[in-house]
């Protein structure tokens, strides 16, 4: 549409819809009022017909039958409103209260037939410029039939109705004058609020994203507009609080290593030194770059995560070897510790998914269970395959959850207090890691825990 302002759009629209029920309403009014005059203007002739009929009975009687004296003596005596009262006699003119044209008042005796009513009202299109209507009432006094006509010109009514159109004409600009300002004023009105909070809204930058939008007394429809703004700016407040957090998390990973890697570096160059404190530093070295290329892989997969990026690899394969296989592989890691690893052997359970995505969020989960259980300890891995889905179970004998700390488990760099003191702690991005996999699966991961007791993450994934 041409018109880009939606208040203009609005006042448009009421100004179109106005027009259309304005016209309507004229159409309406012209056509009931001609019918009601012409409604009225029959039963005027029909009385003025009838009245004279009745008069020329009594006059006839009176006048011994001389039906032409009697119709001149009804003529006098008649009062007419406007219309010419005629009497005919087998196609001969006995009377007219005005001249009338004989061809017009045979027209009439002829359309209204031999086998008319007593009365019965005309349309006479000959009758003057603009037609007339006509009453005819057949009388038989003295063995003969004559014909009263009560006979009136549409002049008046077609006057009338042409005021009526001139008013109407004269009415629709100054109407549509009105009601164009009208439907600015309210369309002006009730945008108000929504200016108000698009002012509101220009003023929201990312300094200041826990602003709310305030809709003032505007309408229900605006608030609730305004009520998803709302929510929307909720939502973008924590994901840039998630992502402040984020940033500040990983600059702390990430300045750990390199500040170890840098140490190393500077004391080794310091000055001259021995074969095997070289050796040494460069194992340092070593081993802190190992770190952060862990760390820099687990956040690159988490953004590309979240950027939609990862596209799985789907393939069919047993998940009891893929749990068996992780246990394998942990089993050297949890003796090292003093832990027990117990995998009991499942039945062949098949499933369709990226092999490698899975194994990780195995082996993260078991890793998980084994750091954060003391020596004398044991970890469980089992598989339960159900009817609608399968189901991955992890638990440990550790220290427990506490109840506050469960909600936040899976964020990302989120660790408790004595994780983040341990020297061998993770990032904080594994569990994070965990349940971006099994939701990429259409499944979920679930924690249960117990202070003291230990913890169960269950991975429930769709067969």
């Amino acid at each position: 549409m041409w018109v880009k302002s939606f208040r203009a759009r609005l006042t448009l629209w009421y100004l179109a819809l106005f027009s259309l029920l304005f016209l309507l309403f004229g159409v309406f009014l012209h056509s009931v009022l001609a019918r009601a005059l012409e409604r009225r203007l029959d039963e005027s002739l029909s009385v003025e017909a009838n009245t004279a009929a009745a008069l020329l009975v009594d006059e006839f009687g009176e006048m011994k039958g001389d039906a032409s004296a009697a119709s001149s003596e009804v003529l006098t005596d008649l009062r007419l409103n406007g219309s010419t009262v005629a009497f005919l006699a087998g196609g001969r003119l006995l009377g007219s209260s005005a001249p009338m044209p004989m061809d017009e008042l045979n027209d009439i005796a002829r359309r209204a037939g031999a086998n008319m009513s007593l009365h019965q009202v005309l349309a006479v299109p000959q009758a003057g410029p603009n037609g007339a209507r006509a009453a005819v009432v057949r009388v038989t006094l003295g063995g003969q039939n004559y014909l009263v006509l009560a006979v009136q010109p549409l002049d008046e009514i077609l006057a009338d109705l042409a005021v009526l159109r001139r008013v109407l004409w004269l009415a629709v600009p100054l109407a549509m004058l009105l009601a164009g300002i009208g439907g600015y004023w309210l369309a002006s009105r009730h945008l108000a609020p929504l200016a108000s909070m698009a002012a509101q809204a220009r003023r929201i930058t990312h300094s200041n994203l826990e602003t709310r939008l305030d809709p003032g007394t505007a309408a229900e429809e605006l608030a609730v507009l305004s009520e998803s703004f709302n929510e929307l700016l909720s939502r973008l407040d924590q994901s840039f609080d998630h992502m402040r957090r984020f940033v500040a998390d990983a600059s702390h990973e990430l300045r750990t290593p390199i500040s170890i890697i840098r140490g190393e570096a500077d004391v080794a160059l310091a000055h001259d030194r021995s074969a095997a404190e070289y050796k040494q530093a460069l194992a340092i070295v070593l081993d802190e770059s190992r770190r952060l290329s862990r760390l820099v892989d687990d956040l690159l997969n988490l953004a590309r995560a979240d950027a939609g990026r990862v596209k799985l690899q789907m393939a069919e394969f047993y998940l009891n070897d893929l749990v068996a296989e992780c246990c394998r592989s942990a089993q050297t890691l949890a003796g090292a510790r003093g832990i027990a690893l117990e995998c009991p052997a499942h039945d062949d359970v098949a499933f369709r998914g990226d092999e490698e995505l899975v194994r990780r969020m195995v082996m993260n989960l078991i890793d998980n269970a084994i750091r954060y259980t003391p020596s004398g300890g044991r970890v469980t891995a089992t598989l339960e395959s159900r009817s609608g889905d399968i189901a991955i179970r992890i638990a440990d004998t550790g220290s427990g959850i506490a109840p506050e700390a469960v909600p936040h488990v899976f964020e990302r760099f989120y660790r408790g207090d004595k994780a983040r003191s341990r020297p061998d702690g993770g990032f904080g991005l594994g569990l994070a890691i965990v349940k971006w996999i099994a939701e990429s699966h259409k499944g979920a991961v679930e924690l249960a825990s117990t202070p003291g007791a230990g913890s169960t993450f269950t991975v429930t994934l769709p067969r």
